[in-house]
């Protein structure tokens, strides 16, 4: 090979793309009881968080644009998660408020992390270790937006 940097094993992505893809697919049989996907769970988990944001809101904390958030709030309207309204005050702006159905799964969502800590990952790796992964990853995501 002529660039020893196009090296896959040289890639700082690919483990962090593998390691997120293989950590989604942990989570996939837990959301599958739940009725949702992996990006419906982080919307959900920012509304759980604090209700009633702007689309642009949620865009922001989950680092999505509004192009790429719009269509998934839209199925999670008819999935009957959400609701979506125009602000009042401003009509620009589309406000996300959680359904009673979305309410009430928040308890059974609340397992899933302890599920997970506790499952595969944690016979490898310990919880120690993975909050220092956690504030590394939380430190170039700063550094990148």
């Amino acid at each position: 090979m002529a660039y020893e940097q196009l090296k896959l094993d040289n890639q700082i992505c690919f483990p962090v793309y593998a390691s997120s893809r293989l950590i989604i697919n942990q989570y996939q049989p837990y959301l599958d009881k739940l009725g949702i996907t992996y990006p419906q769970y982080l919307v959900l988990l920012v509304l759980w968080e604090k209700d009633h944001l702007t689309v642009n809101e949620i865009g922001e904390r989950l680092i999505l644009k509004s192009n790429t958030i719009t269509p998934l709030l839209k199925r999670m309207e008819g999935l009957d998660l959400i609701s979506r309204s125009r602000d009042k005050n401003d009509e620009r702006k589309v406000i996300i408020k959680l359904t009673k159905k979305a309410k009430e799964m928040e308890k059974d969502a609340s397992l899933i992390p302890e599920t997970l800590v506790t499952g595969e990952i944690a016979k490898g790796v310990s919880f120690q270790e993975m909050m220092e992964l956690k504030k590394l990853l939380n430190k170039v995501i700063t550094l990148l937006s």
